[in-house]
């Protein structure tokens, strides 16, 4: 019985004669799959699944009429395929006879006359590596459904492959012509396929034309606002975005969206007009006193990357803070001002008590939901820092750790403690610290802390005490203490006393940073 029940499992485990010939046909060894298919009955010979492994057993003998026999075969019994017309001309062109090639496709595309052969043929033709005949096919297609937009992702997805930016860009404008829905898959296919300024420009040439040809369609302003934002052209997408604005009565949404991308980006004019914008125009509306805070703090950070830093303009920045305070109040809202003021008092001004007063307000402040809070107790951990009281820094720290663990939050308080471990020399407790970071969810601090652990383990492995780093650290914790000219009287003395050490390049290149911020530009210039 065992033996009897064995039989049919080992029948099924023997390969057929077809899993043998398209092994054959894998392998290249043709001569043995052509002998196995021609063993194959009439009509599995040129059934879909094993017609084209057969032709490539013919064309490698350069049984080419052989092939065109079977696929005509083919199309006798499945004369409502259209696609075996595509397969017979690549059976022409295999067998060197081009112009029969073309004459037959030609003849595929004239017999389109419904809808699925289109796409079945298109198919095809794409499967044979023929993008212009699946192009024809589309647009044979789109003659026959007597619309401008059907077939649209197609073909733009083949003038994307095939590099015909002129044709795409009308395609895809022509698409959100018609269906303004489309806009996030036109957006995504020209971002995956403008790759130079002359495709940018092209497209932005059109762009404002429709735009002014078309006042009232948005979705030719939203194309542009998004490309210009793609070119950091912030000033121009202020523009579409004030359209957009008064057109969709967002009360300065969009505005404020563009503004943000331009603070980001460091181009804070930009910033401060979208920003003043929404102010003016929309006071005592929801966004107002977002647009408030956010307009002194762009032009914060204006002054304080604008090298040397002007004390004066400092002194009116705080002005400007105390009035926005005056006119929205001291509220969890404005929570962020009263923590640029302390950092504005504290780093800039080196006014370290009122600073530690405000950031204590803000911690005291009641219905402060607790993200408030932790931030205003990091600020006030780094003037702690600044005071040269590491303890009192270390505990802020730790308790935003653990109220806001596997947080972006509680990540940025860890890279506090390890910065701080670092600069007082306990470089073994920083990249604990940091190796937990660099699987931190947010990139930033990931790379800031891959950073940092690449400098503590490129610097300990030889001179194992670190006693180099060591006077680095103290530089580096007397530039965030903003003591300037002693870190720069540091730098001069490390430079000094370990010549050759592989510190040497971050040393220049910091002294290089520092010069430019004392607006020492020419010595900068030599430092590099």
């Amino acid at each position: 019985m065992a033996l009897l029940a064995g039989g049919p499992a080992l029948a099924q485990q023997e390969p057929s004669s077809l899993q043998l010939a398209r092994e054959y046909v894998r392998k290249a060894e043709h001569e043995k799959a052509s002998f196995l298919f021609g063993r194959l009955g009439a009509d599995e010979q040129t059934a879909a699944n094993v017609l084209p492994d057969y032709l490539t057993a013919l064309h490698a003998l350069g049984r080419h009429r052989d092939a065109e026999k079977l696929v005509k075969r083919a199309q006798r019994q499945r004369p409502d395929d259209p696609t075996l017309g595509v397969t017979l001309g690549a059976v022409l062109a295999k067998s060197q006879n081009e112009a029969a090639a073309q004459k037959q496709w030609e003849k595929v595309i004239g017999q389109l006359s419904r809808p699925e052969q289109v796409l079945a043929v298109a198919a095809a033709f794409q499967q044979a590596s023929l993008p212009d005949w699946a192009t024809r096919a589309y647009v044979r297609g789109r003659e026959l459904a007597h619309s401008d937009t059907e077939y649209a992702p197609q073909l733009i997805q083949l003038y994307t492959q095939s590099g015909q930016r002129d044709k795409l860009m009308a395609e895809t404008l022509r698409l959100v012509q018609d269906d303004e829905q489309q806009l996030p898959f036109v957006r995504n296919m020209l971002q995956n396929s403008l790759q130079d300024d002359k495709d940018f420009d092209a497209l932005e040439k059109e762009l404002l034309s429709q735009v002014q040809k078309n006042p009232d369609r948005a979705v030719y302003s939203e194309l542009l606002l998004w490309l210009q934002v793609q070119r950091r052209d912030f000033a121009g997408a202020l523009l579409q975005a004030k359209a957009l604005d008064r057109r969709g009565r967002t009360e300065g949404q969009r505005v404020l969206e563009v503004a943000e991308i331009a603070r980001r980006n460091k181009d804070y004019e930009s910033a401060i007009q979208g920003y003043d914008y929404v102010v003016r125009e929309y006071r005592g509306r929801p966004l107002y006193a977002l647009a408030r805070q956010r307009l002194v703090q762009t032009r914060e950070d204006q002054v304080r990357t604008t090298y040397p830093v002007n004390v004066a303009q400092l002194r009116s920045l705080l002005q400007d803070y105390q009035q926005v305070l005056q006119d929205l109040g001291r509220t969890p809202e404005t929570a962020p001002v009263l923590r640029s003021m302390a950092a504005l008092l504290a780093f800039q001004l080196d006014e370290k008590e009122p600073a530690i007063k405000l950031l204590q307000e803000v911690i005291d402040m009641p219905r402060a939901p607790l993200d408030v809070v932790d931030q205003a107790k990091i600020d006030l951990a780094d003037i702690y820092l600044l005071r040269n009281e590491p303890w009192e820094a270390t505990l802020l720290y730790s308790q935003v750790e653990k109220s806001h663990k596997d947080t972006p939050l509680g990540y940025e308080a860890k890279l506090r403690n390890a910065r701080l471990s670092y600069f007082a020399g306990d470089f073994r407790l920083a990249k604990s610290h940091l190796d937990i970071l660099k699987q931190a969810t947010t990139r930033e601090i990931a790379n800031d802390a891959m950073q940092l652990s690449l400098l503590i383990t490129d610097n300990t492995a030889q001179d194992t005490a670190g006693l180099a780093l060591r006077d680095y650290a103290a530089v580096e914790q007397l530039v965030f203490q903003n003591k300037l000219p002693e870190a720069q009287r540091g730098l001069d003395a490390l430079l000094q006393k370990y010549p050759g050490h592989a510190l040497q390049d971050e040393a220049w290149y910091l002294k290089a940073q520092l010069q430019r911020r004392t607006g020492d530009y020419a010595a900068a210039r030599a430092a590099h």
